[in-house]
């Protein structure tokens, strides 16, 4: 290994510097979606509801299974409670980005955010 990092000159150094800089820097701009400003709830692809995510709120829909709970908080939104047997959006947590979903398929509710620019869904992370 050390015989290669013998033949790298002081402009390989500075080029691999240069691009590690780069991606350093480039990584954060962009990568970042913008901020979430609305929550939308859906049941079985209808919207039942749009809510800024500017207050502290909680918002109950009733599905085939019984209530889902959706928290919102300033920034953010969750789904806190649902009757589905294994609690995957549940576990997701909080959704920060635009374009991020928790989808509690047996209730047929799901939570994602909307803002004004987007950049990828939460599925293609």
């Amino acid at each position: 290994m050390s015989a290669w990092l013998a033949l790298l000159r002081p402009g390989d150094w500075a080029t691999l510097l240069l691009g590690v800089l780069t991606v350093g820097i480039s990584f954060p701009l962009l990568w970042t979606g913008g901020q979430a400003e609305r929550a939308v709830i859906r049941l079985d692809g209808k919207v039942m509801a749009e809510f800024p995510l500017t207050a502290a709120q909680r918002y109950t829909v009733t599905g085939p299974l019984g209530d889902t709970l959706i928290e919102i908080a300033p920034g953010r939104a969750r789904v806190l409670a649902d009757p589905g047997p294994r609690q995957y959006c549940v576990q997701q947590g909080w959704l920060t980005r635009p374009n991020a979903i928790a989808i509690c398929a047996p209730n047929h509710v799901s939570l994602s955010l909307s803002g004004r620019s987007t950049s990828h869904d939460s599925l293609n992370y």
